[in-house]
């Protein structure tokens, strides 16, 4: 699901997509999803576009948590928590290092 997660997120044209595999880390989930959206929009558009895509191919209702104006949006799927970003509040937050003990899977620009 993971996989099927980052081609809606690239559909969206979301940017710097990452997914890291933390199974062996922590308990609370299995991947972690960490991209940027340029703009409010984008990011609320990036957080529909997985709810829709997870509802109608897996039957999942998800929650999502923050507002896309705070620059932060959480999607969460379970094992799989995606993370999207305003580039400021990525720099920021620079969860890929707190997490660098993750398997990085994936690196896109």
């Amino acid at each position: 699901m993971a996989h099927a997660v980052i081609d809606v997120l690239e559909d969206k044209k979301a940017e710097k997509l990452v997914l890291l595999d933390i199974q062996n880390i922590t308990s609370f989930a299995d991947y972690f999803i960490i991209c940027n959206g340029t703009s409010d929009r984008m990011l609320q558009a990036l957080a529909d576009g997985i709810r829709e895509f997870v509802k109608s191919e897996y039957g999942m209702i998800v929650s999502i948590e923050g507002e896309a104006r705070d620059g932060w949006v959480v999607v969460d799927l379970g094992d799989i928590v995606i993370h999207l970003f305003s580039p400021d509040q990525r720099d920021y937050y620079k969860l890929e290092q707190l997490w660098e003990r993750g398997k990085r899977l994936l690196s896109l620009q």
